[in-house]
């Protein structure tokens, strides 16, 4: 039945900075709903993400909510640092993690390298990519340790 996310949503407070900001990460605009609400293109045509202006964004963040993970492809994460310091943005810490590379969190035969990030309203956002795991590794670590043990296997 369910086949994929069609849309998400999170609140700003500036939907003008905001527009900026989701632009420089290369997403297109889709179409704006009065003043108040903006949906960018995740997929063209398949998915997106609404912007809301509201003083919702004030709530303390949780990753149940003002979350969102994007998918890319492996050699793109492993160049997110500098990209993401190209756009004038900066990796965060994320479950112990500090931000000059990805990591790896590994489970269940799967494991997913990502890199965490903020939005100028401290949205969480993450890259992220699925990488397989058939040594069923549960360590979780920086991508570089995750490559070099996976090259000794």
């Amino acid at each position: 039945m369910i086949q994929g996310l069609y849309e998400a949503h999170l609140p700003v407070s500036n939907l003008e900075k905001s527009i900026e900001f989701y632009s420089k990460l290369g997403l297109e605009l889709s179409h704006r709903h009065e003043d108040k609400l903006a949906f960018f293109w995740i997929e063209k045509d398949k998915s997106w993400l609404g912007l809301w202006e509201t003083d919702k964004v004030e709530l303390d963040y949780h990753p149940s909510i003002r979350h969102i993970a994007f998918q890319v492809s492996l050699e793109g994460l492993k160049n997110s640092v500098s990209w993401l310091n190209e756009r004038g943005l900066e990796a965060r810490e994320a479950f112990g993690f500090e931000p000059h590379e990805p990591f790896m969190m590994a489970h269940n035969g799967m494991a997913h390298a990502k890199i965490h990030f903020y939005d100028p309203d401290e949205n969480s956002l993450e890259l992220i990519c699925k990488i397989p795991n058939p040594k069923n590794i549960s360590k979780r670590m920086y991508l570089s340790e995750w490559e070099k043990l996976n090259e000794e296997i």
